[in-house]
């Protein structure tokens, strides 16, 4: 079924939907694979992926979460018996954006109470108090932003939204000091090099705890393997430059754009 088009709305759509429940959470997909990304890269993971975002990307790889957001409404304890009938102990909870949503605290808290090893992939924009094992912060360049010539749907209407939303670096400290945290960057070209370097410095001026080099990560952009085979190379030379540290996207190298991995 289709859930709210913008975060504006959300809880309102919640109380609307005949199929939701106060409390439910619109889930795109449940599913278990390889984490692709970051530090845990190549570990069974659950993916608990949310429907809305606050944000629009013109690259997003999850266009049924932000630019038209599908889901079905599930109760926190029906996801969790969803997770607990895979083989997996680490569950990243991702959309979309899954801190839009309230009931993201009481799933994340459930999952760490029944032990479960819990990453949340999030842009950084809304912080949340939760049970965070890894907080796996994905700040949006001014190069994500769906210009005219970018923008899937074409129109350009989602850009000035989109660049007014996508950056606060009081929430990037918050979850530095708050969370183990790696900031992810999707890197489009050496363009965002001079960007993602001053974020990084206006974020440990703000943050009451370190971020090292290593905490950084530089992952290229592509959805596919035609697409990677053509940025990989580029970022891994870009994080030799700069001290950073790469990351793969295994999951595309493995099963390429197939849903649900």
């Amino acid at each position: 079924m289709p859930v709210a088009s913008d975060t504006d709305g959300l809880d309102a759509a919640v109380a609307r939907s005949g199929d939701a429940a106060e409390g439910d959470l619109p889930i795109n997909e449940l599913f278990c694979s390889l984490q692709g990304e970051g530090r845990l890269a190549g570990v069974p993971s659950v993916f608990v992926r949310t429907s809305g975002c606050n944000l629009r990307c013109w690259f997003c790889d999850s266009y049924h979460t932000s630019w038209e957001p599908t889901g079905d409404w599930y109760g926190v304890e029906d996801i969790v018996a969803a997770v607990e009938g895979y083989d997996a102990d680490h569950v990243v909870l991702t959309g979309g954006e899954p801190l839009v949503h309230e009931r993201s605290v009481a799933l994340l808290d459930e999952l760490g109470e029944r032990g479960y090893h819990t990453t949340v992939e999030t842009n950084g924009t809304i912080y949340r108090d939760a049970h965070v094992d890894l907080a796996s912060v994905s700040p949006k360049l001014a190069s994500s932003t769906p210009t005219a010539e970018r923008d899937p749907k074409g129109d350009g209407e989602w850009a000035d939204r989109h660049e007014a939303r996508r950056l606060d670096v009081d929430v990037l400290a918050e979850f530095v000091e708050s969370y183990e945290t790696q900031l992810k960057f999707v890197v489009t070209g050496p363009d965002d090099m001079a960007e993602i370097e001053a974020l990084v410095e206006d974020v440990r001026g703000a943050a009451d705890a370190p971020l090292p080099d290593a905490q950084v990560l530089l992952m290229p952009e592509g959805q596919t393997r035609e697409q990677l085979d053509e940025s990989r190379r580029v970022v891994a030379d870009l994080a030799l430059e700069y001290g950073y540290r790469y990351t793969p996207r295994l999951h595309v190298d493995l099963w390429n754009d197939a849903p649900g991995t």
